[in-house]
């Protein structure tokens, strides 16, 4: 059961990672945010590399990697954008929607069967999803639908959920054609470089210095990042994308409750049982689909 623990070790990390921004970086614009935490974990892959094995990536690699960035790119910006303006507890938990999203581009990239059971596990995770908001019932039946649309966090954290339903097995394919840690080291740098490269057009007026004005949190937040990323990719190589996905949205719940102890958002039982469900749905689409 290696792969489920490190799994867990992801869910955590990326948790604490998300926290971690939220506390010391939310005053940042979204795209110096996205900066800060992708160049916290560069000392890390670097350090990575002089470790790991030697790996010899394919063209297939290449083409999977190609494939992943700009998604990539899009998505991360969207999640810190996503985190900057909504609670923990009402955007992190639409995340789960994730391995939803995977039993069709699972298909299409791995392969992966579907089966009619995975059908009761979407409806968990949309259950969970109007428990989220369930206080707003005394305005309406459908109050908890309205709020989900208008909590901007929320629906952007859904489509972020689509992309990474595509980053997730293009990353797998680039992983099977080279190893786990190489792949994690070099696409985190490249990703990284790509960011910086876009400071200029992204950044107004701000110093390329400023990125590094808070080298406490980006310390934490690189070391949290950095676990994460490492984990992911070793869990991945292991197991099948959607079953390795679906436990890492563990992170949810790791999320409402830092949400609770350290941002002291309210209505936490309610969301916590909302975030409950959520993952629930996504336990019954992985056994549906045989995991």
């Amino acid at each position: 059961m290696t792969w489920f623990l490190l799994s867990l070790t992801a869910a955590f990390g990326l948790a604490t990672a998300d926290a971690l921004t939220k506390r010391f970086l939310s005053d940042l614009p979204a795209y110096r945010m996205g900066v800060v935490r992708i160049l916290s974990t560069a000392p890390w892959m670097i350090l990575a590399l002089v470790f790991i094995p030697s790996a010899a990536p394919d063209r297939t690699f290449w083409l999977a990697m190609g494939a992943a960035l700009p998604l990539e790119l899009s998505a991360f910006f969207l999640y810190m954008k996503a985190l900057k303006l909504s609670p923990l507890s009402l955007s992190l938990p639409f995340l789960a929607f994730t391995p939803v999203f995977m039993i069709l581009t699972g298909r299409l990239i791995l392969g992966e069967a579907v089966t009619a059971g995975g059908a009761a596990g979407i409806g968990l995770i949309v259950l969970g999803a109007y428990v989220l908001n369930l206080s707003r019932m005394k305005a309406g039946v459908l109050e908890p639908v309205r709020a989900v649309i208008r909590e901007p966090g929320s629906w952007i954290m859904l489509l972020v959920s689509f992309l990474y339903s595509l980053t997730a097995p293009l990353g797998k394919v680039a992983v099977l054609h080279s190893n786990p840690f190489f792949f994690a080291a070099v696409y985190n740098l490249v990703l990284s470089a790509l960011i910086v490269g876009l400071w200029p057009v992204a950044s107004g007026r701000a110093p390329v210095h400023s990125i590094f004005s808070r080298p406490g949190p980006m310390a934490l937040i690189g070391l949290a990042a950095a676990a994460e990323n490492f984990a992911h990719m070793a869990a991945i190589a292991q197991v099948e994308a959607a079953y390795m996905i679906a436990i890492k949205r563990l992170s949810l719940l790791f999320g409402v409750l830092y949400g609770a102890w350290w941002f002291g958002e309210q209505n936490i039982r309610e969301r916590l049982a909302g975030a409950a469900i959520m993952i629930a749905g996504v336990f019954l689409i992985r056994w549906a689909q045989g995991g």
